[in-house]
């Protein structure tokens, strides 16, 4: 009989995950940099969500960025000190560059280190890493893991509700012309995370017009998409936001009562790489696929 292995899992700060949370679980957590004015920042760091607020307030020139080769190759290091192999949960491949680094980065450490790329961030991210959790106590094996979820990569969605356009404006994804006819009209876009991509869905002309919108988006896809799921009890409702705890927690009761068969497992701040290209405000409902 082959000796079981001991096995570490990662992921890194787009998953939500504060220090404190990563020692309770027992994950690792690789913060995701970022530059401030050019300055370098490390999200749970040196740079709070508080602090990053803060600054994008001031019209501060906020990028994302990805660690460094040497950074995550130590940060591996060091944990196989303790563990025999890692599986490492990044952020969608459709959003960053960082998880195909990753991959290259693995490729060094002799089949110790497997990197899953199943496109999902913030709380679907955390819905990945707490799978990840629950196989490993069943005994799976790093490659068992890891083919779970890349079998489930696609049995998740997320909804986000935009307070404002200009973030968007700033980052290239919708004209100057848009952005200004938006604030004038006061209209909130939804946005989808579908796998890989930042898509526009639908324009609202209120916060309780978009949470109609998305509710209406979440209950067509798990009637539809997801509905296998469903009937297995498989599925979880989560909620994310971006400076806004007191909408959120009431978006979390009204889930509640519109859909009373569901978990909503997760309340959270959307990671840092997605709030610089959405702004303070908004507001995420997401349906994911998980181990009961």
């Amino acid at each position: 009989m082959s000796e079981t292995k001991k096995i570490a899992i990662t992921t890194d700060s787009n998953s939500g995950i504060l220090p404190a949370k990563a020692k309770e679980l027992g994950v690792f957590v690789l913060p995701m940099p970022f530059l401030v004015n050019g300055e370098p920042y490390f999200e749970n760091m040196n740079l709070s969500q508080a602090d990053f607020y803060r600054l994008l307030s001031q019209n501060a020139n906020v990028s994302t960025s990805q660690p460094s080769v040497g950074d995550l190759s130590d940060f591996w290091t060091e944990i196989l000190q303790s563990y025999d192999q890692i599986v490492h949960i990044p952020m969608s491949s459709g959003l960053s560059q960082s998880c195909a680094t990753a991959a290259n980065i693995a490729k060094e450490f002799d089949g110790r280190v497997f990197v899953v790329d199943n496109h999902r961030i913030s709380v679907t991210q955390l819905d990945s890493v707490l799978d990840a959790l629950t196989l490993c106590k069943q005994g799976k094996t790093a490659e068992e893991i890891v083919e779970y979820l890349m079998k489930t990569a696609e049995h998740s969605s997320i909804y986000i509700a935009v307070d404002t356009m200009k973030y968007l404006k700033k980052g290239g994804r919708v004209t100057p012309a848009a952005a200004m006819i938006g604030s004038i009209l006061k209209i909130k876009p939804v946005l989808q995370i579908l796998g890989e991509r930042l898509d526009k869905f639908a324009l609202a002309r209120s916060l309780q017009r978009a949470k109609e919108t998305m509710k209406t988006a979440i209950k067509n896809d798990l009637e539809n998409r997801f509905s296998e799921f469903v009937k297995a009890g498989e599925m979880v409702l989560d909620v994310a936001y971006t400076e806004n705890d007191k909408e959120a927690l009431a978006f979390c009761e009204e889930l509640k009562t519109a859909f009373p068969d569901l978990t909503l497992r997760n309340c959270d701040p959307l990671p840092l790489s997605i709030s610089c290209h959405i702004g303070p405000g908004a507001l995420a409902v997401a349906a994911t696929r998980i181990i009961k």
